[in-house]
C-alpha cells in the first residue's frame, strides 16, 4: 500500500522537484500539489493523504498555520520544509504538531526516508535540530506558562512506560530501548503506543517535549544521548 503525499510549496520548480523525487518511489504516491497553505489544507481534506510536505513560508496561509489546521483536523502527518535554519521556525513547527522538520537542501534519499518514517508513525528532525533544541523549546514555554504542565501528568503511566518515555527523550531507538530493557521490539512498540495514548501525544517528538516539560529528563542529565 502506497504512502499518499501532498506537496505544498509556493515555488513551482521546488514543488515539482520534490514531487518527482517522491513519485519515482514504488511505495509513494503524490496525490496533490499546492501553491499556498490554504490550498494545502484543502488538498488534505480532499485527498486524505498520509503525509503533507509543507513549506514554512507560503502566501495566503503560511506553512505553520496550515500545519496547525491539518494536525487538528486530520490524522495526516506533517513534515515542514524550509531554507531557513532558524530556531523560531522549529519551535513553532513542533508545537503546531509537525512530525518532521527538514531543510530544503536535504538529500534525495533523506527526503524519501523522512516521508516513510513519518508515515510509519515515527518522527524525524533534520540533523541541525537536536534534542538540545527541544530542551530550549521547553525552557521558553516554561517562561510563558510554567504551571500548565506538571510531573503529575505522568501518574497515568506504569513504571515501565515511564522508563520507556525517559529513553525516548534520551534519543534511543526502539531497538536500543529493547536491548536496554531486555524485551522485544514489539514490546517496546506497545510501550511507546501506550505512552502516546495515555498522554494524548501525536508522536515521539511530542513525547520528548513532554519528558522535558515534566522534568523526567533535564538538559545535560546523565545518559542523555546526543544525535548528530
Amino acid at each position: 500500500m502506497s504512502v499518499r503525499v501532498v506537496v505544498a510549496d509556493d515555488q513551482e520548480l521546488v514543488r515539482s522537484g520534490f514531487s518527482m523525487i517522491l513519485q519515482a518511489q514504488p511505495d509513494i504516491e503524490v496525490v496533490a500539489e499546492a501553491g499556498d497553505g490554504e490550498q494545502a489544507v484543502a488538498a488534505v481534506e480532499r485527498h486524505t493523504p498520509d503525509v503533507a510536505l509543507l513549506d514554512i513560508r507560503m502566501p495566503v496561509v503560511d506553512g505553520l498555520e496550515a500545519a496547525r489546521r491539518i494536525c487538528a483536523g486530520s490524522s495526516c502527518k506533517v513534515v515542514m520544509l524550509t531554507t531557513f535554519d532558524l530556531d523560531e521556525y522549529v519551535y513553532e513547527a513542533l508545537y503546531a504538531g509537525a512530525s518532521g522538520f527538514l531543510l530544503k537542501d536535504v538529500r534525495r534519499d533523506d527526503l524519501v526516508h523522512a516521508v516513510r518514517v513519518v508515515a510509519a508513525g515515527d518522527s524525524l528532525l533534520a540533523p541541525a535540530v537536536t534534542r538540545r533544541l527541544v530542551a530550549d523549546i521547553v525552557r521558553r514555554r516554561h517562561e510563558e506558562a510554567a504551571a500548565e504542565v506538571t510531573p503529575q501528568r505522568l501518574d497515568v503511566l506504569t513504571a515501565r512506560e515511564v522508563e520507556t518515555l525517559r529513553m525516548l527523550a534520551r534519543g534511543l531507538s526502539n531497538a536500543e530501548i529493547a536491548t536496554t530493557l531486555f524485551v522485544s521490539e514489539h514490546t517496546v512498540k506497545t510501550h511507546v503506543s501506550n505512552v502516546l495514548g495515555k498522554l494524548g501525544l501525536r508522536d515521539r517528538v511530542q513525547a520528548v517535549i513532554c519528558a522535558y516539560e515534566t522534568g523526567l529528563v533535564t538538559p545535560g542529565s546523565p545518559g542523555e544521548k546526543e544525535r548528530p
